[in-house]
């Protein structure tokens, strides 16, 4: 499983299939100097993840946890 795949799965277990929809299906996972990033329908900007999968795995469960339109 690649790294991004892994990220994409990642989302999908913290939302769940009712929760994800749209949001996971059209998620943008990718990497770039800074590290780690998800762009999602919706937002302007993309989300800083962090520099390693481990990292970003955690930020995915963190934002979910706090709502920021993922639920």
């Amino acid at each position: 499983m690649s790294d991004k795949t892994e990220l994409l799965k990642t989302l999908y277990d913290v939302l769940g299939e009712e929760g994800c929809g749209m949001s996971c299906e059209d998620a943008e996972i990718f990497q770039d100097d800074e590290g780690w990033k998800m762009n999602l329908e919706g937002f302007m900007e993309p989300w800083k993840l962090g520099k390693t999968v481990s990292e970003a795995r955690e930020s995915i469960r963190e934002y979910a946890s706090m709502g920021f339109g993922l639920h």
